[in-house]
């Protein structure tokens, strides 16, 4: 897992059938200083985050689970939203 900053949705007419009725992110992985590192995904979002807000992203055989579909293509998705980032220094 690792967290990721939304920057929009994207839309995708033509897909395969697992994810038909799934909405799709574009996210921004984050460094450990919160910071975008420029390297983007295309994530399914499970928790019905919103562009702009710090998610936490799953991938592989994790992500797949988080879809109720079987046989899902699902390589990314979000899985929590974060309300607050806590430093303990």
């Amino acid at each position: 897992m690792y967290l990721a900053k939304v920057t929009c949705a994207l839309v995708s007419t033509t897909k395969h059938a697992s994810l038909n009725g799934c909405k799709l992110l574009v996210v921004a992985r984050l460094d450990e200083n919160h910071q975008p590192t420029g390297t983007a995904q295309v994530a399914v979002d499970c928790v019905g985050a919103g562009n702009g807000e710090i998610v936490i992203v799953t991938t592989g055989s994790s992500a797949r689970m988080s879809n109720s579909k079987e046989h899902s293509v699902i390589d990314a998705a979000v899985v929590g939203i974060v309300d607050a980032l806590v430093s303990n220094a």
